[in-house]
């Protein structure tokens, strides 16, 4: 895919930062839009289906954290990056922020330079999609890679696709221990840094949309899925 058909949204209601982003962006060649709010950043992200949001957390109208979670209810939006933006660096914003379905979580401040550093590593994700129909059936799970689709005991499930893909590199090895620092690799890749934690909030949240049983903590070492 060509920089020029990359579409990227950018939500803050800070008109500089909006600005400095946008121009710096804009010399890559991307597509650019904006919004000022949640509320208006889930208007356009409908309207233009981007690849990327890069949302801020604290914004009028409608917060960022809500904005994604209903962002990630839109089944043609359930594939898009988003990342946060956001002055607020503490563990439990960070935390927060990767429950309501955040794929990356960047601190303010940061130089243009880095950022558009990160935004070429998260859109990089675009590219390394695997080709072609993969379907996995284990432990009552039918998960099509090319679709995003899983299905838990005749149930659809609809995961945000960091959930999706962790499940599914657990589920393409049953019975293996997965190390943390391997399904970080795999799942978030090396351009982007992320803590352990992450991986812990992902897995509660598979856990709670399929069971405990599924997955098994070895702790000090990683996770696997019981087949």
């Amino acid at each position: 895919m060509k920089k020029r058909d990359i579409k990227i949204l950018l939500v803050d209601d800070d008109a500089d930062i909006i600005e400095i982003v946008r121009y710096n962006l804009l010399q890559e060649g991307y597509q650019i839009f904006t919004a000022s709010n949640g509320k208006e950043a889930i208007t356009a992200a409908k309207k233009e289906l981007p690849h990327l949001i890069i949302m801020d957390v604290m914004m009028p109208v409608m917060d960022g954290m809500e904005a994604c979670e209903q962002i990630r209810l839109v089944p043609e939006l359930q594939n898009v990056i988003i990342t946060f933006l956001s002055a607020r660096n503490e563990d439990y914003s960070q935390v927060a922020g990767f429950e309501a379905g955040a794929d990356d979580y960047i601190a303010k401040p940061i130089k243009p330079k880095i950022l558009v550093s990160k935004v070429k590593g998260l859109l990089r994700r675009l590219k390394d999609q695997k080709e072609g129909s993969a379907t996995l059936n284990v432990a009552g799970l039918e998960i099509n890679r090319e679709e995003y689709k899983v299905v838990h005991e005749g149930r659809e499930l609809v995961l945000p696709r960091k959930e999706f893909e962790l499940l599914y590199l657990l589920a393409s090895k049953p019975g293996k221990v997965f190390k943390r620092e391997e399904i970080l690799d795999s799942v978030w890749g090396n351009e982007v840094v992320v803590g352990g934690r992450t991986i812990d909030v992902h897995i509660r949240k598979l856990r709670e949309k399929m069971g405990d049983d599924l997955f098994t903590t070895i702790k000090g070492v990683g996770y696997k899925l019981d087949a």
